[in-house]
């Protein structure tokens, strides 16, 4: 009777074997957490199902927004300005405790800013990368931690792309229809007069959704864009209340925002003439050569008075709270 032997392979084989097998597996776990789930067409929300050229069909991981929620696509240049920066914070912040989540494209720049200020402040968040979603090919790469925060706060990631996709020239055009179709108005802050933003505004229009453009800096090139859609009758948006009305959201009957209440007779007149001085955002050389102060002393004052919710600073830029 004849008997089995066992194949024997080479160590080297086994160590390959196991190697490759530990990153298989290292990659299907990182994904468990989050699983990738797909969306047909007949389950779209009725707004993308508007569209030209629906998807066939969308893959998502985390947390889909509710029904009756209102979203609004936030785009902009990727080279943002400190200007640009302080209008996302100022308006997503204000959108915080009303029902309206916030869209973006995980890319760099504004899309980011729009994604972590709405994290920042409890609001809900959906990305809509120009690849697929599995956590191997998330473009651009720095942003996976990102991703993972948006899946870790309840958010989530959406894409019609296969979840291995990696992005491409022509990705990005195909998904910004995604963004611009499933979403109630798209909000423009800081575009060039050939930035791909453009390209999610004109679609916004063609859909017949809400246009929201942010004014900027007439001598500034990187408004250039935004300032062609104002000419052409885009809403105006200086405030967070502007986009509430413009989704039909009433701001009087959402929540109500304590303000910090401060005795302006009660300051001192350093004090007072920082506050007279932020006609617009000043930086901090500037505030202490008009407060008059030692340098010591003033940084001293300007912490105070951002602590007290008078002023805010970013990137040096010191502003008066409205």
């Amino acid at each position: 009777m004849k008997q089995c032997h066992q194949q024997k392979y080479p160590s080297w084989f086994i160590t390959y074997t196991f190697f490759i097998s530990s990153i298989l597996n290292h990659a299907t776990m990182k994904n468990m957490s989050f699983p990738i789930h797909e969306v047909t067409a007949k389950e779209f929300p009725s707004l993308l199902r508007e569209i030209p050229q629906v998807p066939e069909s969308l893959n998502y991981r985390g947390v889909l927004p509710p029904a009756d929620m209102k979203l609004l696509a936030v785009v902009g240049s990727r080279k943002y300005s400190t200007y640009g920066k302080q209008v996302v914070e100022h308006l997503i912040s204000g959108l915080k405790g009303f029902n309206v989540g916030i869209v973006s494209g995980l890319a760099l720049g504004i899309d980011s800013l729009s994604h972590e200020a709405a994290l920042r402040h409890g609001i809900y968040t959906l990305a809509v990368p120009g690849s697929g979603i599995d956590d191997e090919v998330i473009y651009p790469a720095r942003h996976k931690g990102l991703a993972k925060q948006i899946l870790e706060n309840n958010g989530g990631l959406l894409s019609e792309f296969e979840p291995t996709f990696k992005a491409t020239k022509w990705s990005f055009t195909q998904r910004n229809r995604i963004m611009a179709g499933i979403t109630h108005a798209t909000l423009m802050i800081e575009a060039t007069e050939k930035s791909g933003t453009l390209i999610t505004a004109r679609m916004a229009t063609d859909y017949n959704r809400e246009l929201l453009v942010v004014p900027g800096n007439i001598f500034s090139g990187n408004c250039a864009g935004t300032h062609q859609f104002l000419k052409l009758g885009a809403t105006p948006i200086t405030h967070a209340c502007d986009i509430l009305y413009a989704l039909g959201i009433d701001p009087e009957k959402g929540p109500q925002k304590a303000l910090p209440f401060v005795d302006l007779s009660s300051l001192s007149a350093p004090e007072q003439k920082i506050l007279n001085a932020l006609t617009e955002p000043t930086d901090t050389d500037t505030l202490i050569r008009l407060c008059g102060l030692p340098p010591h002393e003033a940084n001293a004052l300007l912490m105070q008075m951002e602590m007290k919710g008078l002023i805010a600073s970013d990137n040096n830029l010191y502003r008066v709270v409205h």
